[in-house]
């Protein structure tokens, strides 16, 4: 499916989607509990992996689709050992909570995904799992899927590499506090610290408090887990998602357009980050916390956005939002800190690269970001752009289309689905120009 996107501007009032990274961390939890019920879940292809994973694993889950919730009967803490692969699909967040998840079997388990998961790297949380008692390889023994888990998780000492990836961190808080003996985990260069404050937040809401301290001149995180837990995740509601409404914020940005984000309300996320950003670009935007609403009042200074230069190690999921942005900004907007964009979905920094350059944009890859000169005062030029089947990047083009004169075609874009199922139908009903066939 492709995407034709035409100079347009958007306007209204709209709920923001639910997170897709609370909806993975609560159901994941709550399938070794006993009975939850989680309120407004994000439906998507990428936790629709993790529901499937969770009921290979034992979990009886039904999703009330009238009431906006999913009420999950969980192992207890005693996963089934699964009588078929389990299948990620392109969800990196399942694979790796559930490769450590299926260390807690008392048999094996095999995981696997789509093309592009199969190529991504694994072979830390491996190592790790190893060291806390289980048995855990790459069938290829190069640390991608498809991965076997034999049980069964002990506990230990480890120490994990996570400058690829925080999954790998948050995927050890998960199983850990029900294994038999307790853990020390030392996180050696933790990237996206938010996600792990995620997983530990809604750790807590289980019951399942997790101490952890960071090392005062590096990036390296020590976390003491006690062993022998259960969960007790009874009601979980969650949060809208920063991340995907980074899109509706940064579709008004460039438009110079008014709009209105409600169920934005302070947790965890790092990409709640967006709202600061924006406005050191220079876009006149207001957070109201106590109502969880934002709202886009336009530009500054006629529609005139600034570069900025910002190191976004914490927030890597707005980089191509920033970087389309960025664009059509006055001055330099240099991102730092981002080097593991290459381990994504696709190798967000070359692929962002690739495409905008597309469009006109004055854009260098880095080896940890990017540098983009801006100035583009009559927006970005039409081209036909393609997504690489990576969500981020087919929204965030998707945005790039709205200040470019002509007709922009971004092809494969129903991966949009992935993260933000009703992207293109919000877009619409923000008055978006935009066409899919």
């Amino acid at each position: 499916m492709k995407a034709t996107v035409r100079r347009s501007k958007i306007k209204g009032e709209i709920n923001a989607p639910p997170s897709k990274s609370y909806t993975h961390r609560a159901v994941a939890i709550a399938s070794l509990g006993e009975k939850s019920d989680i309120f407004y879940p994000l439906i998507s292809e990428d936790t629709k992996a993790t529901i499937n994973a969770a009921k290979y694993l034992g979990a009886i889950i039904e999703y009330d689709e009238k009431a906006e919730k999913i009420t999950i009967e969980g192992t207890e803490g005693s996963p089934r050992t699964p009588e078929d692969v389990i299948n990620a699909e392109n969800s990196g967040t399942t694979l790796r909570f559930f490769t450590a998840i299926s260390s807690l079997c008392n048999g094996a388990a095999v995981l696997t995904g789509d093309v592009s998961l199969r190529k991504r790297p694994n072979l830390p949380l491996l190592k790790s799992l190893n060291d806390l008692g289980s048995e855990a390889f790459s069938t290829k023994g190069d640390g991608t899927a498809p991965i076997v888990v034999k049980g069964k998780l002990k506990g230990g000492e480890t120490t994990l590499d996570t400058s690829i990836s925080s999954q790998f961190i948050s995927a050890l808080l998960i199983a850990c506090p029900l294994a038999e003996k307790n853990s020390h985990i030392l996180a050696n260069n933790l990237t996206s610290v938010p996600y792990m404050r995620m997983t530990a937040e809604v750790l807590g809401k289980a019951g399942v408090e997790i101490p952890f301290s960071r090392a005062s001149t590096s990036n390296d995180y020590s976390f003491q887990v006690e062993g022998g837990k259960r969960y007790e995740l009874r009601r979980f509601t969650v949060p809208g998602d920063f991340s995907s409404a980074s899109y509706l914020l940064a579709a008004a940005a460039i438009t110079d357009s008014r709009l209105k984000i409600r169920n934005l309300f302070p947790s965890a996320q790092g990409d709640s980050r967006i709202v600061e950003l924006l406005n050191e670009m220079g876009v006149e935007i207001r957070w109201d916390k106590e109502k969880g609403i934002v709202e886009v009042m336009g530009a500054e200074d006629a529609g005139r956005l600034r570069g900025v230069k910002v190191d976004m190690r914490e927030n890597p999921d707005l980089v191509p939002t920033i970087a389309v942005l960025a664009a059509v900004a006055d001055g330099i907007t240099e991102i730092t800190g981002v080097a593991h964009l290459r381990y994504k979905e696709t190798d967000r920094l070359g692929c962002l690269t690739e495409e905008l350059k597309k469009m006109g944009a004055r854009i260098e890859e880095k080896k940890d970001g990017l540098l983009i000169g801006g100035g583009k005062r009559k927006g970005l030029k039409a081209a036909k752009v393609h997504s690489h089947d990576d969500h981020r990047l087919a929204m965030a083009l998707c945005i790039a289309g709205l200040s470019a004169s002509g007709e922009t075609v971004i092809t494969d874009v129903e991966c949009a689905k992935i993260s933000y199922p009703s992207f293109f139908s919000d877009m619409l009903d923000l008055g978006a120009d935009i066409k899919r066939s």
